[in-house]
């Protein structure tokens, strides 16, 4: 099947195969105002026009890095905004690596913390009942338990 149609639009079926989205997103991605609403054969049909797989692009890129579908508007929007200056993508994406950094300090807290953990078992109580294993104990202790975690004899 030719996946272009003599006008030089695209079926969502074509457009889904052309950019690896399924059609579920591709209409999500309407529905929530991501690309523009397709035009419609008079069967019905959605057609896309071929500009729309460059914004799909984008917003495939702004996922993959993690922004939110707000953030990926916004920067849909500047995309094809002549009144909108570069420092406005800049200051969406220094936010969005601001907040990465952040989580990313987190996940290393916790990466400590479960490094305690297992080491604790390990030294302390591996091979016992799990009722008394480190792990469980200290994870019932709550927050605090993340901070330091206690073993088995403390």
């Amino acid at each position: 099947m030719n996946t272009l149609s003599i006008d030089g639009q695209l079926s969502i079926g074509a457009l889904a195969q052309r950019t690896g989205f399924n059609v579920s997103a591709l209409r999500y991605y309407e529905e929530v105002g991501l690309i523009p609403p397709a035009m419609r054969r008079p069967s019905g049909h959605r057609v896309y026009d071929e500009k729309v797989q460059e914004v799909l692009t984008l917003i495939r890129q702004c996922r993959d890095f993690g922004f939110s579908i707000e953030e990926t508007r916004a920067l849909v929007a500047l995309s094809t905004s002549d009144e909108s200056d570069c420092a406005e993508a800049r200051d969406i994406a220094q936010v969005h690596l601001d907040a990465v950094r952040s989580k990313l300090n987190e996940l290393q807290n916790l990466e400590r913390s479960l490094a305690k953990f297992v080491k604790a078992c390990s030294d302390e109580c591996i091979g016992g009942p799990a009722p008394q294993c480190t792990i469980l104990k200290d994870l019932s202790l709550g927050a605090s338990a993340l901070a330091q975690p206690k073993g088995c004899c403390g």
